[in-house]
């Protein structure tokens, strides 16, 4: 099935084909081995470095032998939303004729029935209202389903920390017993939370321990997201200026998103790419949108966040956000006073730990709060 030919190369969201995607060769070609050679991956990085399109590129240059099932559990809050989600990606991607989806469901789902809505490509989209007492017969069905279709299947659960939050006790050793068993199907666990994910997948305690090959996502180097970049220019007769790519790459530390969401901008201007002040312009227009939102963002947390906010977004990254020279410049009381609020931050993912420090997680919102600061 081809690709669309998009007017603005630059995503900000989904995939479209190789053709948009940047670079991660490296990434795929482990991904692609792992699967070949019967490994699980866990793949952590953090919100916006291209986690999800990194999934959904591996999964698009799969071999025929192989089906790709991908679900986002982001939304799901608990085991009963975990195993609806999941049954309904399951059956979607693995019976392609309505007939034979529509016998599935009847010969394996017996703790539940979906609702069925006919779609535009004539397949049924199968959504499943399970009830909490017939969550784990419901995953035991889903992998059984899975398990039944006798080919090798790839399934990509993204923010799979997720289910560190639900309700319900044992999930990670639910999961575990069953896919322990699928010697077919191979899984990606990606998330987002670094330190749930390691927590899951490093701790001896913990049910997945050693289980898969641990796989974390770095930023794409910037020749190769400058030549990525300049292709697209090229093609189109606009002028490139490499030091002015730079100039975005450095000012985002090569972060996959907001790289594209700047070029994006910069490409709908029509002028090409020549100098910073067309980088500028494009920031401010990016952190204007947002700033009724970044207004409520600030104004619903406690003062002490707000203050360890604002603190951290003046010094760009903080290594010790509990020493005392930090904590006096912040305004909070005292370094227990300054814990709190960190974890606070990061539980509602509002900051997060890196090589050089502890940073606003949204770099469009530490912008935001440098002006307010000022």
């Amino acid at each position: 099935m081809g690709c669309m030919k998009l007017k603005n190369p630059f995503l900000t969201r989904g995939y479209a084909g190789p053709d948009y995607f940047c670079d991660r060769e490296t990434e795929t070609r482990k991904l692609l081995a792992a699967f070949d050679n019967d490994r699980d991956i866990t793949l952590i990085a953090p919100r916006r470095f291209g986690k999800t399109g990194l999934i959904r590129h591996a999964l698009s240059q799969l071999s025929d032998e192989y089906a790709g099932i991908y679900i986002d559990i982001f939304p799901t809050r608990n085991l009963s939303e975990f195993s609806a989600a999941f049954a309904s990606a399951a059956i979607g991607a693995l019976d392609t004729k309505i007939e034979a989806a529509m016998t599935s469901v009847a010969r394996f789902f017996k703790s539940c029935r979906p609702t069925v809505t006919p779609q535009a490509d004539g397949m049924p989209k199968f959504s499943f209202d399970i009830a909490p007492a017939n969550a784990e017969a419901t995953v035991k069905e889903a992998f059984d389903y899975l398990k039944s279709k006798g080919r090798r299947v790839v399934v990509a659960i993204d923010e799979f920390q997720q289910i560190g939050t639900y309700p319900e006790k044992g999930v990670e050793a639910l999961l575990r017993s069953h896919i322990q068993f699928l010697p077919g199907v191979r899984f990606v666990f990606a998330g987002s939370r670094k330190h749930m994910m390691e927590e899951m997948f490093a701790s001896p305690k913990r049910p997945f321990y050693q289980s898969t090959q641990i796989l974390s996502l770095r930023e794409i180097p910037c020749d190769k997201y400058a030549a990525f970049a300049k292709r697209f220019f090229d093609k189109a007769g606009l002028p490139f200026d490499e030091g002015t790519f730079e100039e975005v790459y450095r000012r985002f530390e090569g972060i996959t998103w907001y790289v594209q969401a700047v070029m994006n901008r910069i490409w709908e201007a029509g002028d090409g790419l020549v100098d910073v002040k067309q980088v500028d312009d494009a920031v401010e227009t990016l952190v204007e949108d947002q700033d009724l939102v970044y207004h409520d963002l600030l104004r619903s947390q406690s003062e002490g966040s707000q203050r360890m906010l604002l603190a951290m977004a003046r010094e760009k990254a903080v290594p010790q956000p509990t020493a005392g020279k930090f904590v006096a410049s912040s305004g909070l009381r005292a370094a227990s006073s300054a814990l709190f609020a960190l974890n606070d931050l990061r539980n509602r993912d509002l900051v997060y730990d890196t090589d050089s420090g502890w940073v606003v997680y949204d770099r469009l919102f530490g912008l935001w709060l440098r002006r307010h600061n000022s």
